[in-house]
């Protein structure tokens, strides 16, 4: 079975609470999930199904985005870790001239596929893994709930102050995960997300923060 075929089989179109104006293919139990890929495709060790849920950080960006299209508008944009694409899809709807998701599952790349196809807009997808590169020219990178643990965020932070040095805007949308670098930070704004049952609370205060230079 394809990645496309797999997301489109174990996934329904449903809107996000804070972001009801998209629509993603998403699982109703993510755990569920991520156990049915690895006895359906027959292989341990596979990474959690992050494209099948709307995380916080995610959905904040988005909401952001489309809040304040301005911050987006007529620029080049950057999904760090797309996950189901929720950011890079706001980013195209609030008329972004091109946007780059950037993905290392190959299912996250597929579901994205899906649910830009859904809201009948374009996003390129990158499947690499781009921390150890240079970054892109992107006018802004967005970065929804990266800095969930300590070695994701020593690889993740790096990559945004060089892209911040090169002179992209960064947005990260954070739900008060730990290793967050806060004093390298300004609050843009701050939601009440609904988030996905595996997270064990119902609503998680998130905010979407700008990196200093």
């Amino acid at each position: 079975m394809t990645p496309v075929d797999f997301v489109r089989a174990h996934t329904r179109l449903a809107a996000p609470p804070l972001v009801s104006e998209i629509a993603l293919y998403l699982a109703d139990d993510v755990i569920a999930l991520w156990e049915k890929m690895e006895t359906e495709l027959d292989h341990t060790g596979l990474p959690p199904p992050f494209w099948a849920a709307a995380w916080a950080g995610g959905q904040a960006l988005a909401r952001y985005v489309l809040d304040v299209p301005e911050s987006v508008a007529g620029r080049t944009v950057l999904d760090l870790a797309s996950g189901c694409g929720i950011a890079a899809i706001a980013a195209a709807v609030a008329g972004a001239a091109r946007v780059t998701a950037v993905e290392v599952d190959e299912h996250a790349v597929a579901a994205i596929g899906l649910n830009t196809a859904a809201n009948g807009i374009a996003v390129d997808c990158v499947l690499r893994d781009v921390l150890d590169d240079e970054p892109a020219d992107a006018g802004i990178v967005l970065a929804g709930d990266v800095c969930y643990d300590r070695s994701m965020t020593g690889r993740v932070l790096p990559f945004l102050l060089r892209s911040r040095a090169r002179g992209s805007d960064v947005l990260i949308g954070d739900p008060g995960r730990a290793y967050l670098p806060k004093d390298r930070l300004t609050a843009l704004a701050t939601y009440d997300v609904p988030v996905p049952e595996m997270e064990g609370v119902d609503i998680r205060r998130t905010t979407v923060w700008r990196l200093r230079p």
